[in-house]
């Protein structure tokens, strides 16, 4: 068992974590939530000594291992079944096949083991990282985000291994269907504490909203008495023969605890701005075919679909296979070798691509990049929608290079947000936002009254938003005329 006993820890005089106290105990497998920046990922650096607290302990077994799973890519070996075996054990290093299988379940070929790690994309050589870490087998695994940059094959794989992983583990996911699948206990970090307790991130969030209504019954009613109480003693506090009783009521007040009103926590509230849109087809894709220079391989081939008043559509499909470069074909980011794509005169796109926070200009303050990039000059607007993404007051001052990814990707919809559209765009918009902001993601597109692409692994938003799928396979892309539950039962995944 591990014991977090009194945990306090702090950066720049701001309170992280605030004497947190929690077990994790024999075969637990948790969900740890909580807002981007609460301290999620902090916690994982303080469980493998990476950081000290400022005060409390943490107990550890000896001869207990924990292996942590991190974006931080740095490869040593020249191919990628080398690199993987650097993480078996001392006493298992000639254990190849274990690497071999663990490899193969992520989706890495034969011919792959034996190709060079830096010729991969970052999200193969995220999974490398995945392979070295659980080839060490430690007692406990520590898991940031883990699909992030996943396919679905992938990613279902993961989840396979996770539910029957013999030791424990801690999960940080944006994807509650998949965090919920595997874990057995939520962990949540609220208001720099923090609480744990067996269940689905869905139980702990109805827990917390419970505790946090009674606290504030409790309150309001506790100022109720108090002012009774005063007003009792200013009536009778000069009277003689009521002065037992008025003192007594003074005591009371005294020994009576203090209910704090509780600061309200700051969300991401939003709702896309939807342009006038009256016709039927906002956008049409006739025979597209697509090849990057100098590259033999045909990427898009004869793809053709209308996206129409109320579609949305989710594209999926193994990472690598086209899915971004289709978006941007029909964006209009890329140009086809073949066929066209065409917009209706009324069509107004906003779109969200997973390498636009490179777009971003380091050296401009939140507020400064709206106002260039969108055009506006309208501060007045600008301000509200900083507001609106959690940039209030002073926070719309910081600069682009200190924000943390979700932050960027909280500027980038902004963006959006800022200029009418009728037809989102949406390229893996889950990446770097924690659990609740996706849950608002959710909503908004749920309620936009336009249409939607979105490319994405995530199966929370597969099911509750897909009305149509694009579907790339080996064997070329489909059009599946369903919800996500539909194919999963037709394809039998």
């Amino acid at each position: 068992m591990i014991t977090v006993n009194n945990l306090t820890l702090s950066f720049a005089g701001q309170d992280i974590l605030n004497n947190i106290t929690f077990n994790i105990n024999q075969r637990d497998k948790i969900g740890l939530i909580g807002r981007n920046g609460s301290g999620k990922t902090t916690l994982f650096s303080l469980l493998t000594r990476e950081l000290e607290p400022d005060t409390g302990l943490i107990s550890i077994p000896k001869g207990y291992t924990i292996g942590i799973v991190k974006q931080h890519l740095v490869f040593t070996e020249n191919t990628v079944l080398g690199e993987g075996c650097l993480g078996l054990r001392p006493d298992d290093e000639y254990s190849e096949w274990k690497v071999e299988k663990l490899l193969t379940g992520l989706g890495f070929t034969d011919e792959d083991m034996y190709r060079d790690p830096a010729e991969f994309s970052g999200g193969y050589q995220i999974r490398l990282n995945l392979v070295k870490c659980l080839a060490f087998e430690p007692d406990m695994l520590l898991l940031d985000e883990p699909t992030n940059y996943l396919d679905i094959a992938s990613v279902r794989w993961l989840q396979n291994f996770l539910k029957t992983w013999p030791g424990e583990l801690i999960l940080i996911s944006h994807d509650r269907h998949f965090m919920d699948s595997i874990t057995n206990h939520t962990v949540a970090i609220h208001r720099k504490d923090i609480r744990k307790m067996r269940g689905s991130t869905l139980d702990m969030y109805n827990k917390i909203d419970e505790d946090e209504e009674i606290h504030e019954k409790t309150r309001l009613n506790q100022e109720k008495k108090d002012k009774k109480t005063l007003q009792f003693i200013d009536t009778y506090r000069a009277k003689a023969n009521m002065a037992k009783l008025v003192q007594s009521r003074i005591k009371a007040m005294g020994r009576s605890e203090t209910i704090d009103k509780l600061d309200d926590v700051q969300s991401l509230a939003f709702s896309f701005r939807e342009a006038d849109f009256h016709a039927k087809t906002y956008l049409k894709a006739k025979d597209l075919h697509f090849t990057y220079e100098g590259k033999e391989k045909e990427i898009i081939k004869g793809f053709s679909i209308n996206i129409e008043k109320d579609d949305c559509v989710c594209i999926v499909g193994k990472n690598g296979i086209g899915k971004s470069t289709l978006l941007k074909l029909l964006y209009k980011a890329l140009k086809p070798n073949a066929g066209e794509v065409t917009y209706h005169d009324a069509t107004k796109i906003g779109f969200f691509g997973q390498t636009n926070i490179s777009t971003l200009t380091p050296d401009y303050t939140i507020e400064e990049e709206l106002q260039h990039t969108t055009g506006t000059g309208d501060r007045e607007k600008v301000r509200k929608i900083c507001g609106t993404m959690m940039f209030s007051g002073d926070l719309a001052k910081k600069k682009i290079n200190v924000l943390s990814g979700g932050e960027k990707s909280r500027v980038l919809l902004g963006r959006i947000l800022l200029t009418p559209s009728n037809l989102l765009m949406l390229d893996e918009p889950t990446h770097h936002l924690d659990m609740d902001s996706c849950d608002v993601l959710v909503q908004a597109i749920k309620q936009f009254k336009g249409a939607s692409i979105i490319v994405t692994h995530n199966e929370t938003f597969l099911h509750l938003l897909a009305k149509k799928l694009i579907v790339f396979s080996e064997k070329g892309i489909e059009t599946f005329y369903g919800t996500y539950q539909e194919y999963l039962d037709q394809s039998k995944l």
